[in-house]
């Protein structure tokens, strides 16, 4: 498919006219794909920073008295504020749900613009009501009921979007940039907070219920950029050829390359994916339980990896940061309201700035050594914020703004995008649609687990919430450990071969992965027919009479870079030729 930017093209040896989307073909349709999964996760973003300058408002909590917390410990008001918050993740997860069940039958681009279509209903139905204290009359309290049935609805739409856009990119971006696209994609999060922090402060001097309600009906705009986006942009070739298209698949795949349906380049790639998706096609997920499977597959496992990302970002403490930064600065810290706002504002600036850096990160220290990084850092800064918070003095009290600060540097530049990106390329394609759907709603039911206690948690425990949340990611470091292989550089089809092999040598998979060199599309191809990884193949008995004794036994040699090394010529100098077993790695260690 695309070339990277530092890349020059092969010639176009095409007789017929370029394929192009939108009036876009090669990197500018891919960069138009990343773009519009920007916008998708600006949104995301965005309510986060909506409601941290909105919940604690004196105009919002003039309309809706419930959320008005009249002091630091006023647990009832501070659960009220964490339920009207949370109430969107709760739409999240279940749109998440629906996307897991029907999201591969509909495809990439329909699950997105029916994502945006229910957001655009969810927002009118927010900002259109009037609750209780509403100066005109017009409120009641079903009025507060109706704000809530609104961002659940819209958080529905939004959870769908999310499941569905990392595997729309993953999908058509290869192994060299998918890493970069994806992290650009999941990063922007951090611009949404950004975005919608400041129209909170800017619109805090508006003495009205404009003040929140226009903030809110701003993520109509980013719904309407996102549809017309989808609208004209390709579909996933993947999903084209695996659900009986395979015309516009290459056509896709030919838009994509920046050449013509009939190019050698466009067809070899276009063959690639056929020959994958037809080894799949037997093993292909037709039901949910599908997902459970181990064996060489490794789903059960692949899945659960995947999905631990998302709990151990939520559980992390992010969203005890993005969510309510104003309300620790203003009752933890002490500080005055308006200097709350900027300071939450200022912390949103930072948070952005480190979430960019992980575009370029992310490619060259790799995702495992990120991982381990992030969850130190995010660690020692929660440490920071409680040790500062416990001698309950103003002038500690600011120490943990710092504290703050630095958590969330950590977090923008690791496990805000990491999560995005290690499921969707982790899973095989026979279950990535449901794989990806199980780590996301993983994401929204713990991500409304922290918003909604939160609040009390702080007014029950103060400092030792981020005692709690330091030790929790404490928690974090052997699991990535022993568990997280590294993907960098590494193709969909690799991955798959890599889990294999660990399987078939009872090795773990993170050994396997640090140790398998590069592998090329003739290795890939080769191994994945030794390893005969999406079943079908004829296998002899062990214990059949006249079995060879290695029957059954797995061949972990190497296969040749190039297949026409294959007449018995010696491999390059320097180059391997068998995957390393368990007492040559020890050995080699030693």
């Amino acid at each position: 498919m695309s070339t990277s930017p530092l890349e020059k093209p092969g010639p176009i040896m095409g007789s017929s006219a370029l394929v192009k989307y939108g009036g876009l073909n090669g990197n500018a349709l891919l960069y138009a794909v990343v773009a519009i999964a920007t916008c998708g996760f600006s949104l995301f973003g965005y309510d986060q920073g909506l409601m941290s300058g909105i919940i604690a408002s004196r105009q919002f909590n003039t309309e809706f008295p419930a959320t008005h917390q009249r002091d630091a410990n006023d647990v009832h008001a501070g659960t009220v504020q964490g339920s009207v918050t949370s109430c969107y993740e709760v739409g999240c997860f279940f749109g998440a749900l629906i996307a897991f069940f029907i999201g591969d039958k509909m495809g990439r681009r329909k699950m997105m613009f029916g994502g945006a279509i229910v957001m655009i209903i969810g927002t009118i139905i927010s900002i259109t009501a009037f609750g209780p204290g509403d100066t005109s009359g017009r409120g009641n309290v079903g009025g507060f009921v109706q704000f809530i049935v609104g961002r659940v609805i819209t958080g529905f739409g939004n959870g769908a979007n999310t499941a569905t856009i990392p595997s729309w990119v993953a999908e058509t971006s290869k192994a060299h940039n998918r890493g970069f696209l994806i992290c650009m994609e999941a990063s922007t999060v951090a611009v949404g907070t950004v975005i919608a922090y400041w129209i909170d402060f800017g619109l805090s001097f508006v003495d009205s219920s404009v003040s929140w309600r226009f903030p809110i009906a701003m993520q109509i705009l980013f719904a309407l950029i996102l549809i017309g986006g989808v609208a004209v942009l390709p579909e996933s070739p993947r999903w084209l050829i695996s659900h009986g298209q395979p015309d516009e698949g290459l056509r896709v795949i030919a838009a994509l390359d920046a050449r013509s349906i009939d190019d050698p380049v466009a067809v070899a790639d276009h063959k690639k994916i056929v020959d994958a998706l037809t080894a799949q096609q037997h093993v292909k997920a037709n039901s949910p339980r599908d997902l459970l499977k181990m064996g060489k597959q490794q789903h059960f496992r692949r899945a659960l990896v995947g999905a631990s990302t998302q709990l151990f970002q939520q559980i992390g403490g992010c969203n005890a940061v993005i969510y309510y930064s104003t309300v620790l600065f203003e009752n933890q810290i002490g500080l005055e309201t308006q200097l709350s706002l900027i300071l939450g504002g200022v912390l949103s600036v930072v948070y952005m700035i480190f979430a960019l850096t992980s575009f370029f990160l992310v490619e060259k220290v790799g995702r495992r050594k990120l991982f381990l990084w992030g969850t130190v850092g995010q660690a020692v800064s929660m440490f920071i914020t409680f040790g500062c918070l416990l001698p309950g003095r103003p002038n500690s009290a600011k120490g943990a703004a710092f504290g703050l600060y630095f958590f969330i540097a950590w977090f923008g530049a690791t496990w805000l995008p990491l999560p995005w990106l290690y499921p969707a390329e982790l899973n095989s394609m026979a279950v990535r649609t449901q794989a990806n759907a199980v780590s996301t709603m993983v994401n929204w039911i713990f991500n409304f687990t922290v918003v909604q206690v939160l609040p009390t948690m702080t007014a029950s425990i103060g400092a030792y919430t981020f005692l709690f949340f330091g030790c929790i990611n404490l928690v974090f470091l052997p699991f990535i450990y022993f568990f997280y292989p590294e993907t960098t550089g590494r193709t969909l089809e690799e991955l798959d071969v890599i889990f294999a092999h660990a399987h078939l040598t009872q090795r773990r998979p993170t050994l396997v992965a640090a140790e398998l060199p590069k592998l090329s599309d003739h290795q890939v191809q080769e191994m994945t027919e030794r390893y005969d990884i999406h079943g079908g193949a004829a296998t002899e008995d062990p214990e059949a009479y006249g079995a060879p004794a290695n029957a059954g036994a797995p061949d972990t040699t190497l296969p040749p870079v190039h297949p026409h090394d294959h007449a018995g010529s010696p491999a390059p100098s320097g180059e391997a030729t068998r995957v390393p077993s368990l007492t040559e790695a020890q050995k080699t260690r030693a």
